[in-house]
């Protein structure tokens, strides 16, 4: 089985500076409860299909599968609403890949950097430009962001945006 162990974070925007355009990402859910999610995803021209499991502390189960593009965008039209567009930026710390998401649409003003592990307690250096970790924070699960937009944060009370 395969297994995805990965970290979260907010992004210091004063002190984040991306090179380059990144690679553009649209994805949606075909399932998206807390017991598993099915994702669909292009990113550059190339679809994907994404099964994880569900969260056991920053451990889940994922299988994903290339499919033809086309197929994606057909699967696109099946999602739940709405669709997540982001631009992803591929960073090396120390030998380290960060992923860092630049939200756009209705998560517009969002930036998230994750940073994947081989194990739970693997140590890793944080750049300056990442802030407060959000690994448990369920509100920044893409599934959940497809839900409930960070656009619409703001107008809660407590929660900032």
């Amino acid at each position: 089985m395969a297994r995805e162990i990965e970290r979260k974070f907010l992004v210091k925007k004063e002190s984040f500076k991306p090179t380059g355009d990144g690679e553009y990402i649209a994805q949606g859910y075909l399932s998206s409860t807390p017991e598993r999610t099915v994702r669909v995803r292009i990113k550059d021209h190339r679809g994907y299909l994404t099964v994880k499991g569900k969260n056991t502390g920053i451990s889940r189960s994922e299988f994903e599968y290339e499919i033809p593009e086309s197929d994606a965008k057909e699967l696109l039209e099946l999602c739940e609403p709405s669709i997540i567009v982001k631009h992803r930026y591929n960073i090396n710390v120390n030998g380290s890949n960060w992923e860092v998401d630049l939200f756009e649409g209705d998560n517009e003003g969002l930036i998230v950097a994750e940073i994947e592990l081989k194990s739970e307690n693997e140590t890793f250096s944080k750049p300056n430009w990442v802030g407060e970790e959000v690994s448990f924070d369920s509100r920044y699960y893409n599934s959940k962001l497809s839900k409930k937009p960070f656009k619409f944060w703001s107008q809660e009370k407590g929660i900032k945006g």
